[in-house]
């Protein structure tokens, strides 16, 4: 057992030392866009969102996307099935004349667009009926991108909040690179300490999946996607088959990434820091809820990559701290040290916040009861659920990506 035990100590430390040098090495590479100067003038560029019930803040959402400075602008949002004040809000923002940008239209630098007097144009698509093998959200995101006219497209969520310069200074990238799609990383805004915690946590594993930094490397297999922000050029986002070839992959932005690196086009990922905002979930629950939908389904709907990912997620993050109080002489050390690396990576990724480098352990413990608390459910009953729609697990495991 003593011999066990010092062998998983040091296969841990050697993996976490393997861990903490790529994220130190690749993790600085992921630009702050913030940092990138904004572009003067750029392509047509449409916005698509889809909006189902979302009452609570999408007036603050669309209200920010029709103050943003970029020129030639369209904004299509598309009412999903809403049951709540979510087409009467749209109806009136789509009625709202706001004081155009001075950088409007294609005009000299710093004079107002003389052909236009009013702010983006704002389109509503409402939908009322959702047609069989589709996710309500893909759906709707294919058909907002069917009647957008713009050579660049901008998937976001209903809930963005974004600053006005945003889409100048992304495009600004876009074009300085020759990038073909290129995600953005929102602020997180929750409550209190605990999910704060978790938060920054989410953002460690999330790194351990995608490794982003990699993402711009053509020979690299890692690719992303952000439902916050997926902007991608019109033509390749026809090339990969738009939504329907993901129509029912409720992980839809991750696997558009990937769709757009498996068919040879340059992807990037960018730090949206004070740029663009999200208000996740506000309680616990929630946001164990508003995960599941992705968390078996980010695993390929395999009870083997549940297996494998929660054994890796205790063995690198929980164990650790176990063996602390459970280990002795060099095993003890070997643990202590993996700890230490821990850390490391943890504060790579979120700076030095004591209290959720803390929590951290009890992060990943939950992130591991959310994978089987996902797998589970849906295998046992055979859907998932996702906005008030029950989908079947066989036709969503049909559609691999």
């Amino acid at each position: 057992m003593d011999v066990t035990l010092l062998v998983l100590a040091a296969f841990t430390t050697l993996l976490l030392t393997g861990l903490f040098i790529d994220f130190a090495m690749g993790h600085g590479q992921v630009r702050v866009l913030k940092d990138i100067g904004p572009a003067q003038s750029g392509p047509p560029l449409s916005i698509i969102a889809a909006a189902r019930n979302e009452a609570r803040g999408i007036e603050a959402a669309v209200t920010s996307l029709l103050r943003l400075d970029y020129p030639a602008l369209e904004i299509v949002i598309v009412n999903d099935r809403s049951t709540d004040e979510t087409g009467a809000i749209l109806h009136r923002l789509s009625t709202v004349r706001l004081t155009p940008s001075p950088l409007r239209g294609y005009g000299a630098p710093g004079k107002p667009d003389t052909t236009s007097e009013t702010a983006p144009r704002l389109t509503i698509v409402n939908i009322t009926e959702l047609p069989d093998g589709w996710l309500g959200k893909n759906y709707a995101l294919q058909v907002g991108a069917d009647a957008a006219t713009g050579d660049l497209i901008l998937f976001t969520d209903a809930d963005i909040v974004f600053e006005p310069t945003t889409l100048r200074r992304a495009v600004a990238l876009l074009e300085k690179e020759h990038t073909d799609h290129l995600a953005m990383i929102p602020d997180i805004v929750v409550p209190g300490v605990a999910l704060n915690a978790f938060v920054a946590a989410f953002a460690v594993f999330f790194s351990m999946y995608a490794r982003p930094w990699k993402v711009r490397d053509p020979r690299s297999s890692a690719h992303i996607g952000v439902g916050a922000f997926n902007l991608i050029r019109g033509e390749a986002y026809r090339a990969i088959g738009g939504h329907r070839a993901i129509a029912m992959r409720p992980d839809d932005d991750i696997k558009l990434g990937k769709l757009v690196k498996k068919h040879g086009f340059r992807q990037d990922v960018a730090i949206g820091r004070d740029l663009i905002t999200v208000e996740w979930y506000a309680s616990i629950g929630a946001l164990v809820d508003g995960l599941m939908k992705n968390a078996f389904a980010g695993v390929d709907y395999s009870l083997w990559k549940v297996a494998g990912s929660s054994a890796a997620l205790f063995l690198m993050n929980v164990w650790p701290v176990l063996a602390l109080f459970l280990t002795e002489g060099i095993t003890r050390a070997l643990n202590a040290v993996s700890l230490l690396l821990i850390v490391l990576i943890f504060w790579t990724v979120n700076g030095t916040r004591v209290a959720y480098v803390l929590a951290f352990p009890a992060a990943a413990v939950l992130f591991i009861y959310i994978m089987w608390r996902s797998a589970l459910i849906a295998i046992t009953r055979g859907t998932i659920a996702w906005r008030g729609t029950e989908y079947p697990l066989s036709q969503m495991r049909a559609n691999g990506v």
